[in-house]
């Protein structure tokens, strides 16, 4: 079997460099990405840097980010066949409250990201005749949180759901696969310090770690019959809820 090479978005810290570090102990190649150089550095520092990985500092929401990160896949490591699309951000904020400028924010980094760079990266697949994709989404777009307002993330996020189905559809015949992890909350720098108060939005009564998304993340890079899904890593979070 050819050493699998991934490209992961967002991975200067949390789930994206997890996703990476994942990748690397277990043979991969990883090309990393983040929009701020001097993180990414940092992060490849971390992980060990070594002839197994590859840096491309870059905003997804721009094509041209997608199609660098696939220029260095190919001069690099010869093939594209994993494509996480981790890079994405989340915030509170009442509906009414929401203008133009802060719902652009989240259909950029969110769905533009993730829309563009599999626009980049899927030609390769197709040459390929083999590929996967794995998108970050929540299990909040289909049990929403009343006291939780965050209507501009979730509309990308229920669009990035939408938009994984459509994708397995048209690609599935040239055997590329596209999947959706609906992440629960997990505990990174985007939370913060406070992320174990929410311990009990989770069935199991307690928040995620970062290497239990990767862990699915590989998973689905390696399992060769699994598209279409959207598949909680979630702690319970969109089966139900306690009473108290």
């Amino acid at each position: 079997m050819n050493t699998l090479t991934a490209i992961v978005t967002g991975a200067s810290s949390g789930i994206g460099k997890a996703i990476a570090a994942y990748f690397l102990d277990r043979g991969a190649n990883v090309v990393i990405n983040s929009a701020t150089a001097t993180k990414l550095e940092e992060a490849a520092r971390e992980l060990g840097g070594g002839p197994r990985l590859a840096t491309v500092a870059g905003d997804v929401s721009d094509k041209a980010t997608g199609e660098r990160l696939v220029q260095t896949a190919l001069e690099r490591f010869g093939s594209v066949d994993v494509l996480i699309n981790n890079a994405g951000i989340y915030e509170n904020k009442p509906f009414l409250e929401v203008d133009e400028a802060y719902l652009d924010r989240f259909l950029r980094t969110n769905l533009k990201g993730t829309f563009f760079t599999t626009q980049a990266v899927l030609p390769q697949m197709i040459r390929q005749r083999d590929g996967a994709v794995i998108n970050i989404g929540s299990p909040l777009v289909g049990h929403a949180l009343g006291g939780s307002p965050s209507t501009a993330p979730m509309a990308s996020k229920g669009a990035i759901h939408a938009l994984t189905l459509q994708l397995a559809a048209e690609f599935g015949p040239a055997n590329i696969r596209v999947n959706t992890i609906a992440c629960g909350i997990i505990r990174t720098p985007m939370h913060g310090d406070q992320a174990d108060a929410a311990a009990g939005l989770h069935l199991l009564g307690r928040i995620g770690e970062v290497d239990e998304v990767a862990q699915m993340a590989y998973t689905l890079a390696t399992n060769r019959f699994v598209t279409g899904a959207i598949i909680n890593v979630d702690g319970g979070m969109g089966a139900g809820h306690h009473l108290s």
